[in-house]
């Protein structure tokens, strides 16, 4: 068997679902009962057919071993990918009892997968070559110059709401509930300011958060209004920090850095969603370099985004940054190998380290919610009626985030830890820790959290 066909556990068969229901669903097509005709091959290949509620049962094939990433077919209805069936085979799969066997893939899934291969190989001829003009680059530079007057009279605006609901009193922003800020949050997007938005509707939840909104209200309309000026002044500014404000305010500009090669380790892989638009993150950490670097992928509203990979799991490639004052985003470039197990972990803080690197990491950015750090020896362990995460060799503990604390895989850190100390993966910011990742102290399988 190549490396190629190394089996993945269930956690990272499961880490690539695309939702909650997913997941659920296909747990339940994990077991050898509706599936016939199951097999793998040393190629990559895993095929079977899925007995559902029609007289036919569905042909489904995942593509393991393709560079891009795991790659799915299924003759189901569903919109989602991977779809429930590809999940449940995944699962069959990687079991340890022989229910996929090695064999040769039958046709409709060996002319799905050479179909893909050659697709793969005349893009990649094709990305070699001279390439067309990317277009006129006068015409880009009246665009760039008119977003950026749409964006500069929208921060102007915002001043001007900023500073009446200063002096009208934070209470007014109480008796007005969330339309006001919603309606604000849509000039935002008129002016093509899709940061500004976004921190525009977060106000609008604060004074419903409890005890002490006032306090917050009023830091988050600070930092509102520092990025406001920052991108009044963005010509006074140095070319790092400008480029952070650009990028905070929803200009993300493109990855320009020089690639990156070095063999990645999937740190943790999870979605939000809001009603427009499903966003995907993807901390991965480089073996090579001990970088930390952070990959989105977008889907419209109810479908997952294309880009998804097993958390634990490590692929060689290359990966340019976006500018930006101390920007973890990255593109990913030419991948070189499909994920496979590797023993690699990420070098781990202590829990006072990790809250002194974010600290540090406001100085350049004062608008980044956490930084992604690994604690080492941490202990889970109750915090009154909440959790946190106690350095194992020292008296300084971590909470986690309400958000953490409210999560049902909780329980999975806690279980993992059994009272003794974790390597634990997550963000870490003003609102606390939230653990994504965990493997145990004496080594194993990275455990997703999330």
């Amino acid at each position: 068997m190549t490396q190629q066909a190394v089996r993945w556990t269930a956690d990272q068969v499961l880490a690539l679902a695309p939702d909650a229901a997913s997941r659920k669903a296909g747990s339940k097509l994990g077991a050898a009962g509706p599936w016939s005709e199951a097999g793998s091959s040393d190629e990559g290949a895993v095929w079977g057919l899925c007995r559902g509620s029609g007289s036919k049962p569905y042909q489904t094939v995942v593509d393991i071993a393709d560079s891009a990433g795991p790659a799915y077919k299924c003759s189901c209805p569903s919109r989602k990918f991977p779809c429930k069936h590809a999940l449940g085979l995944l699962l069959l799969w990687s079991g340890a009892d022989g229910a996929v066997p090695s064999g040769q893939a039958p046709g409709w899934a060996q002319e799905w997968m050479a179909g893909r291969r050659e697709r793969a190989e005349e893009r990649k001829t094709a990305g070699g070559g001279s390439g067309a003009s990317s277009g006129d680059p006068e015409a880009a530079r009246r665009r760039a110059e008119r977003r950026a007057e749409r964006i500069t009279a929208g921060a102007g605006e915002l001043e001007q709401r900023l500073a009446d609901l200063l002096r009208g009193g934070l209470a007014a922003a109480e008796r007005a509930g969330y339309g006001m800020w919603e309606e604000t949050a849509a000039r935002m997007v008129d002016a093509q300011a899709s940061g500004l938005a976004a921190r525009v509707r977060e106000l609008g939840a604060i004074p419903a958060s409890g005890p002490g909104w006032p306090v917050r209200l009023l830091e988050e309309c600070a930092l509102l209004h520092l990025l406001d000026q920052g991108w009044l002044r963005r010509a006074e500014l140095p070319a790092d920090l400008a480029a952070t404000v650009r990028a905070r305010v929803g200009l993300s500009g493109s990855a320009e850095g020089p690639p990156v090669r070095d063999r990645w380790l999937v740190l943790a892989q999870y979605d939000t969603a809001d009603a427009k638009l499903t966003t995907r993150r993807i901390w991965l950490y480089g073996a090579g370099t001990g970088r930390t670097a952070l990959l989105l992928s977008y889907g419209a509203a109810g479908r997952a985004p294309e880009l998804a990979l097993p958390v634990g799991l490590a692929f060689e490639a290359e990966v340019s940054s976006y500018p930006g004052a101390g920007q973890a985003r990255v593109a990913l470039g030419e991948r070189f190998t499909p994920p496979a197990p590797a023993a690699i972990r990420p070098k781990g803080l202590t829990t006072s380290e990790a809250a002194a690197r974010y600290g540090e990491a406001l100085r350049t950015d004062p608008w980044l919610d956490s930084v992604p750090v690994t604690l080492a020896r941490a202990v889970p362990t109750p915090d009154g009626e909440s959790w946190q995460l106690a350095d194992a060799d020292g008296e300084f503990a971590l909470p986690l985030t309400p958000a953490a604390r409210s999560r049902p895989d909780l329980w999975r850190l806690v279980a993992l830890s059994g009272g003794a100390p974790v390597t634990v993966f997550g963000e870490c910011g003003h609102r606390g820790f939230t653990p994504l990742t965990a493997w145990p102290e004496e080594g194993g399988e990275a455990v997703p959290l999330c």
